[in-house]
């Protein structure tokens, strides 16, 4: 018996599969991944600021914003991707180049690592959301080179592409669906982009809840409800998992300066109080304002004699952890939002919060938003 022919390009002739569709999806697919990819560079420069570009600390509620957005377009990359790869998959079938054409190699080699690349930035960026690393490499680490790789393999998969995308990046009459051969599957070129925008809408209003609370209800989706929590606020890494077990009679919190200073819990308490209302914004896409009240940073430094514009290294009772210590640049010590704070909401702190005392700074990501504070050091 005969077997029957492998099949080619030729062999999928539906108009779904036109370079006009895919120049379409394609179009929704870079401008998520455009914000994403801008996004992902604000919340890599929060915790490894370049000396050229200094985070600001305002507009207090910035990164909250930003973060919201990251994992949002993340989210709504992924049926877009799928979308995108199902309508070039025909192109699988086509004839291997010859070693001599660069351009179509180069192609091919492009959407090789551009396609993979995406696909695991996706995959360990959702994973994040869920707080789950079943692997042995740094996410935050991975996730930053793996987006720069995405990019140039993109801008070399624009280049390539370039004529063809020039060519169908507009709608014209030989373009229209009544000039392409009838769908085989009972799918209009319409009926495809309708499905997958709805798709890709679908997938961002049900998840963004996390970090739109007018969403909350209806964020079936989001791996976190911002409000659910120890004083209405989630927790992300408890006192148990970081070490902190409890809080003897004879903790102390010390400012080391000009002048050392150190200060009983009655006696941070006894010191001019201020609240400020800040969000906790974390990485993981989710984010919950609050009331928060303590003593300023600011006024802490001023008692001790530090220096104008003096940064502040600000260390947690936290056992290990990559966050056990962390540092507030000049632009947020010396802002009046910032706080050593020891009430949550109109109640102490709870111990899952950081009791007896955490940082509490505007536009911050969460996880420098730091627990259990006992010491700062004020660096000039």
């Amino acid at each position: 018996m005969k077997l029957p022919a492998p099949p080619t390009e030729k062999s999928f002739p539906s108009p779904l599969h036109h370079p006009r569709v895919a120049t379409v999806i394609g179009r929704w697919l870079g401008i998520a991944v455009a914000v994403c990819f801008l996004t992902g560079l604000y919340s890599h420069f929060q915790q490894d600021t370049p000396t050229w570009l200094p985070v600001p600390s305002r507009p207090a509620g910035l990164y909250r914003v930003s973060q919201g957005l990251h994992v949002l377009s993340g989210t709504v990359a992924i049926p877009l991707l799928l979308a995108k790869l199902w309508t070039v998959y025909p192109k699988l079938f086509a004839k291997l180049p010859s070693p001599k054409d660069l351009a179509p190699l180069l192609e091919r080699a492009s959407i090789l690592v551009l396609v993979s690349t995406m696909a695991l930035e996706l995959f360990i960026g959702f994973l994040n959301t869920l707080q789950w690393y079943p692997w042995p490499f740094p996410f935050r680490q991975t996730h930053y080179a793996l987006a720069w790789i995405i990019v140039g393999a993109l801008l070399v998969h624009l280049a390539v592409k370039l004529p063809l995308i020039r060519e169908n990046w507009r709608r014209t009459p030989e373009l229209a669906p009544e000039s392409l051969p009838p769908a085989t599957t009972g799918l209009t070129r319409r009926g495809l982009f309708r499905t997958v925008a709805g798709a890709a809408t679908l997938v961002g209003i049900t998840s963004v809840g996390q970090s739109a609370p007018a969403l909350g209800p209806v964020a079936v989706l989001a791996p976190r409800k911002p409000n659910v929590g120890p004083q209405g606020l989630p927790v992300n890494r408890t006192a148990e998992a970081a070490g902190v077990t409890g809080i003897g009679p004879d903790w102390r919190f010390t400012v080391e300066g000009l002048r050392q200073l150190s200060y009983t819990i009655d006696e941070l308490r006894a010191l001019p109080q201020n609240g400020s209302d800040l969000p906790i914004a974390c990485v993981e896409g989710w984010s919950q304002g609050a009331r928060w009240e303590g003593v300023r940073i600011r006024d802490l430094l001023e008692l001790c004699g530090a220096p104008p514009k003096s940064r502040v290294r600000v260390v947690s009772m936290e056992k290990g952890g990559f966050y056990a210590t962390t540092e507030l640049p000049e632009e947020f010590a010396a802002d009046p939002l910032t706080l050593l704070a020891l009430r949550l909401n109109g109640g102490e702190l709870a111990l899952d919060h950081g009791f007896p005392a955490r940082i509490i700074a505007p536009n911050r990501p969460g996880v420098l938003q730091t627990k259990w504070v006992h010491r700062l050091e004020v660096i000039a």
